[in-house]
Order: C-alpha cells, then structure tokens, then sequence
C-alpha cells in the first residue's frame, strides 16, 4: 500500500506541475543580491536570504568589494554574478567595467574571476543572453552599448560588438547627447533593446548569440513623446507587449510588440505620480510573473505605481501606489513566488518588503526591512 501511494504521489506531483524535493531544497527561499553605490555604509555587492513563506529577510552580509556595483545580472546556470562597475575611469581609459563573479553555492559569497571594460562610460545596466554565453551593456555616461562574450568558466571577453548612439533630444542640459540607460533582449533572444534617454528613443538591435553581434534594426527604434526620457524596460511575460518608464515626464508607455519585426508601436503613456511632485523622477519597471500587473517606482514621491494589464490590448489602468517605507526607491523586485517587492531605497539606505495581493495586484507594507548602505538594484537566485 505505501508503493502505491508513493506512486501515486509522485505522478500527481507531475501532473499538477508542483515542485518536487529534488528539484528544490525549499521552493520558498532565495538568496537576494543587492547592488549597491561605494561609500561609508557600503562597500559592494551584498546578499541576504529572504523567505517567501514569512517575507523576512536576513541580515546582509558583504558577497563581494566592487566599487559602484549599481546593476547587476544572474547567468542562467545560477553559477555566475555579474555586475557593472558605474564609473568614469577604468585601467586609465574613459570606460566603466564589468566585473564576472562565481557564486559560492554553499555561502552566498562571490568570487571574482575577472574584469573587463564596459565599452564607454558609466555602465549602468547589463543582462545576460538566454543562452548565457554573453552579457550584453548599457553606458549612460558614454551613450554607447556593448556585448561581452562569457567563457566556459564564467570569465568575460573583451566585447565583440559596441555600438555609439548618436543624436540628442529636445532638453539640453540631460539630453544633450546620448544616453543609453537599460538593455535588455526579447523573449526569443532574437533583438536587443537600448532606452536611451538622451535621444528619446528605445533603440532596437538585431542579436546574434553565437557571434555576441549587435547590428542596427528596420524598424531602429520605438520612439517616446520628445523630453520624455525613457529609462527602464521590460516584456509582459506573453510577450506581445512591452514597457518602459520615462525618467523625465514620471511617464510609462505601453508598445505592442511584433516578434518578426522586432518592432514597438506605443500604445499609450500614463503618469505614475497622482499629482505633480517637484522633483520626482521614475527609476524601475517590473511586470508581474502573471502579466496582470506592472509597477514603477517614483524617487521623489517615494512610491511604487501600481497598474492593471488588459491582456487582451496591452493598455494599462492606474490602481494607485504605495509608499516604499524609504526615500528615492531605485531599483526593485518581486520574488520569484509573485508574492513580495523588495524595494531597495537608495536615500535612506534601506530594503523593505511589501506583500502583493495576487487578486487586486494592491501592495501592503510588512514591516520587514533590512539596512543596506546606498541599496540601488535587487537580484534573486534560488536556494541550491
């Protein structure tokens, strides 16, 4: 009788598509890594564990000393961390750098395999290919854009592809050149897409894997109402539609998106403050792992914008927003569970935990919270 039954578990295991033991040691907890400014309170790259079943954090413990660590990038094989150094000069040249880490399995810590420059200055964003055999770069500073191929063990190359943006946009103190803020790769990891805020546009790439090649797209780019801005960008998990928040109008704007083509029409632009704030400035897009919902942080009103997707148009409806219990919410994520955002506020050098109602996609604050120094991006990787 326990054969059967233990058979009988483990097809229903299969057939209700629920994790099994040996999948998972606990499906519920995470390693989170967090990217972090250099300064008196920081030093790098710090990591946390965070249980989805209570939504508490642990306290962090410095991973890594890299200095400006502000993006950062799991490889798909969860072996690998890499992370961007955001500054003006590395090995005497006007570039930033990229730093390859191995992710100890048993600690959490980093280990650091190498470095590479970043193609132009101030990176501030990179991802990994599906494949993991490159990281692809954004350079604010430079305006530029670059592919670095990873080795067998994880290392970089220098890149194989960096492409100059070239042009500005209608404000000339922050627009006037380019500014190449977030890349990122649809979910065929056929086209790669630069918002670039000092030319108003979300620049589009052809993407070539097995060469680590970017080269220029017909149509070039999804384009946003002059001044905007654009920043960060991000796929509905259908993939048909995209989004990114415009840093300079507190905007977000919907495209529909043709994965033929690699082409974005907008579809429309909402605000992400409920009334003008002086200041205020919008840093993250996140879409839920439904698609239901999408979120936008606000630095400035010190607050997520919460919206409702229609998955059947791609638009958009406002529900309201929720303080992130912090001052200027950079980055921020939500678990792999779709439960929890961490929000990681960068003016009061905290990460705090809000609790997502599946039903309403309404956030609510826990309480939880950890201190980390200047907190600007939020990485998670399953527990071994």
């Amino acid at each position: 009788m326990n054969c059967l039954i233990s058979k009988w578990l483990i097809v229903m295991t299969t057939v209700l598509g629920m994790t099994s033991v040996a999948n998972s040691a606990d499906p519920e907890k995470f390693r989170v890594y967090f990217g972090t400014y250099s300064g008196e309170l920081s030093k790098g790259i710090y990591v946390s564990t965070f249980d989805a079943a209570t939504g508490k954090l642990s306290a962090p413990e410095l991973a890594a000393e890299v200095k400006n660590a502000s993006f950062l990038a799991i490889h798909p094989s969860r072996k690998y961390l890499y992370a961007v150094s955001e500054i003006a000069d590395f090995e005497g040249k006007k570039q930033g750098g990229v730093s390859a880490f191995e992710i100890d399995s048993a600690t959490g810590r980093l280990k650091l395999l190498n470095q590479q420059s970043s193609g132009g200055g101030g990176p501030c964003h990179l991802v990994t290919d599906a494949q993991g055999t490159n990281v692809l770069v954004a350079n604010y500073g430079g305006g530029s854009v670059s592919v670095l191929p990873i080795l067998a063990d994880g290392r970089l190359s220098p890149a194989s592809s960096t492409i100059q943006h070239q042009g500005s946009s209608v404000d000339k103190q922050r627009q006037e050149g380019p500014h190449a803020h977030s890349i990122n790769l649809d979910p065929a990891n056929k086209f790669a897409f630069a918002a670039d805020l000092g030319l108003d546009k979300v620049l589009v790439y052809r993407f070539d894997g097995s060469k680590g090649l970017l080269t220029a797209n017909d149509p070039p780019a999804g384009v946003v109402a002059p001044g905007s801005g654009p920043r960060h960008f991000a796929f509905h998990p259908s993939g048909k539609y995209a989004f990114v928040n415009n840093e300079m109008t507190s905007t977000i704007t919907s495209f529909a998106y043709d994965p033929a083509k690699g082409s974005l029409k907008e579809i429309h632009t909402l605000s992400t403050i409920p009334e003008p704030t002086p200041g205020n400035s919008t840093a993250e897009t996140v879409v839920h792992p439904s698609g239901k919902f999408v979120y936008v942080s606000n630095r400035g009103h010190n607050s997520l914008a919460i919206y409702q997707c229609d998955p059947a148009t791609g638009r958009l409806t406002a529900l309201g927003h929720q303080s992130t219990g912090g001052k200027t919410p950079r980055n921020f994520n939500i678990d792999p569970t779709g439960s929890y955002v961490l929000a990681a506020n960068q003016d009061t050098n905290n990460v705090t935990v809000l609790k997502i109602d599946a039903a309403t996609g309404k956030l609510s604050p826990t309480g939880a919270a950890i201190e980390v120094g200047i907190p600007v991006c939020v990485k998670f990787v399953p527990l071994p």
